[in-house]
């Protein structure tokens, strides 16, 4: 059953049902109901052959016939329409993969972006909280991503963005001026991206080497088919020759 609803809603609300009406008809009294909801009030005033009104208690004799009012039903679905309109978002809880909000107590809410100044993740609403508290944009900010810690340099707790080719590791910019001066650096995102282009190259070579194999394997089964049927050929002539002996 739903709840009671607000006061300028009663003339669509099933006083029976506490609910929006559904397929909803008039009484001759004014007074709205369900259809399903008044006959089965009136179902029970059957023996008594009277049957009334459950907000008025005025009798009709006999039973009216019932017929849904299209201008209420229309007015019942331009209702549920605002309803929904209102209605506030549903919480996207953080699933199996998810990033989720370091914020959020209790079940965790799917988190949009990561600080790399706080190291926490934030879901929609409480990022918006973590902006108020630091405005201007002087935070870093990311996508939301899950081990914040591994991004950022333990000793000047800047985010990792550079890497140094020459040591071979990702760095963050004040590495880059202090231990790592004069290496030969570019930064991750680069790096990434050219990491990325050589794997797709490795794994082309990859799979034409594997397709190269597969066709030597396939000659030489040919090969040892080719054989088989010279070997069987030569066996049938034999025996034909000494048949004819």
């Amino acid at each position: 059953m739903a709840e009671a609803p607000s006061k300028d809603q009663d003339l669509f609300t099933c006083s029976v049902c506490l609910d929006l009406l559904k397929d909803p008809v008039t009484l001759h009294c004014g007074h709205n109901y369900c259809m399903s909801c008044i006959k089965n009030c009136w179902d029970e005033e059957d023996q008594k052959g009277v049957y009334s009104c459950p907000q008025c208690r005025h009798t009709f004799t006999p039973r009216p016939v019932l017929f849904k009012n299209p201008l209420i039903a229309e007015l019942v679905e331009n209702v549920k329409t605002t309803r929904l309109q209102a209605a506030p978002p549903a919480l996207c809880y953080a699933g199996p993969g998810d990033v989720e909000c370091d914020v959020c107590t209790g079940r965790k809410v799917k988190a949009v972006k990561s600080c790399l100044v706080c190291l926490v993740s934030y879901c929609e609403t409480h990022f918006k909280v973590h902006n108020e508290a630091n405005p201007g944009g002087k935070h870093t900010v990311t996508d939301a991503t899950g081990r914040l810690q591994e991004k950022i340099c333990s000793q000047h707790h800047k985010l990792l963005e550079v890497f140094c080719h020459t040591d071979q590791e990702i760095v963050c910019l004040k590495c880059v001026i202090d231990e790592h001066k004069n290496h030969d650096t570019i930064s991750a995102a680069a790096e990434r991206t050219e990491k990325q282009k050589v794997l797709v190259e490795t794994q082309k070579e990859s799979q034409q080497r594997l397709q190269e194999r597969e066709k030597k394997v396939q000659e030489l089964r040919e090969t040892v088919e080719t054989l088989k049927m010279r070997i069987l050929l030569s066996h049938i002539l034999i025996i034909q020759r000494d048949l004819m002996c």
